[in-house]
């Protein structure tokens, strides 16, 4: 089964949230083989991540949009984790500061994006000015309207540019989020992810999923599209995001650079060095001295 099929929105699709089951498995059980699969698509990932770093002309950026507890945090420590920092990094977006808010809503967004060789990940995203900003009236509708083009051309340059976009919504139910609600709250290792604004902003639950689903419909395009990941069990979340990571870089055709050196004279030199090994000498040729 070819996910990314099965979970992208179309361009121009409608996008109705309420059709798509967030318990959702495409048949898919919590077996040793999926969490397996899953294990084998990260381990994949970082293969790949070599060969994006070593190649050097091209990056991924992979946005991770939802509710609250929908798991994004989740998926970074469960899909990405086995990646080399080197070349990965995880972007976060809080609220903006007095000199971000001095610019474009962009601005910040622009000065995160990856660079050729890396992967970034966006812990929310530059989505939050048609998201937080529209469900709770921080701007004009005739502002926040006008973003989902600013948006697009702006996922646009970056295309042009080199980085492949790949975008999940983890779609969760209100019933699954009151649930890890409950866990962070008998967890005093994750307490700390409790906010004063969780329940204020769970009331808001039909706004927020009108203002996601048009984000969806406006912002899903051939060159940086929307998945819709059913998110209640997190084992499928997992599965599923990493999958269609794996198939997009793939998909990338990486090539690893040509090299740059004679390695019929570097085998050579590696021989001289192991012969010294041998007779029992040092790199400069001189007795080696024994370690105390």
């Amino acid at each position: 089964m070819d996910l990314r099929k099965e979970l992208m929105v179309s361009p121009g699709e409608k996008v109705d949230l309420g059709r798509i089951d967030p318990a959702g498995t495409f048949g898919f059980g919590k077996d040793d083989e999926i969490l397996k699969e899953t294990a084998g698509n990260s381990a994949e990932l970082a293969k790949l991540q070599f060969d994006l770093y070593a190649e050097g002309k091209r990056s991924l950026l992979v946005v991770l949009q939802g509710m609250d507890a929908a798991g994004k945090d989740g998926v970074i420590n469960h899909v990405l984790a086995p990646l080399n920092p080197q070349g990965c990094r995880v972007q976060s977006f809080k609220t903006p500061s007095a000199l971000e808010l001095a610019h474009d809503f962009l601005w910040r967004v622009h000065m995160v994006a990856p660079k050729k060789g890396e992967i970034v990940i966006f812990n929310r995203s530059h989505y939050e000015d048609v998201l937080i900003q529209r469900v709770h009236k921080m701007v004009p509708e005739e502002v926040w309207r006008e973003r989902y083009e600013f948006i697009n051309d702006f996922e646009k340059l970056l295309v042009k540019s080199g980085t492949v976009i790949v975008k999940f919504y983890l779609h969760i139910s209100p019933e699954e989020q009151l649930k890890r609600f409950k866990d962070r709250l008998d967890d005093p290792s994750r307490q700390w992810k409790i906010s004063s604004a969780d329940y204020a902003e769970r009331k808001l639950w039909p706004e927020y999923r009108k203002a996601f689903e048009e984000a969806l419909e406006r912002c899903s395009t051939a060159q940086a599209p929307w998945y819709v990941i059913p998110a209640d069990r997190k084992y499928f979340r997992n599965y599923a995001v990493s999958r269609i990571l794996a198939d997009t870089l793939k998909e990338m055709r990486l090539e690893l650079p040509p090299v740059s050196v004679d390695i019929a004279a570097v085998r050579e030199e590696y021989a001289n060095a192991k012969q010294l090994e041998k007779e029992g000498l040092g790199p400069d040729g001189t007795p080696a001295k024994s370690a105390k």
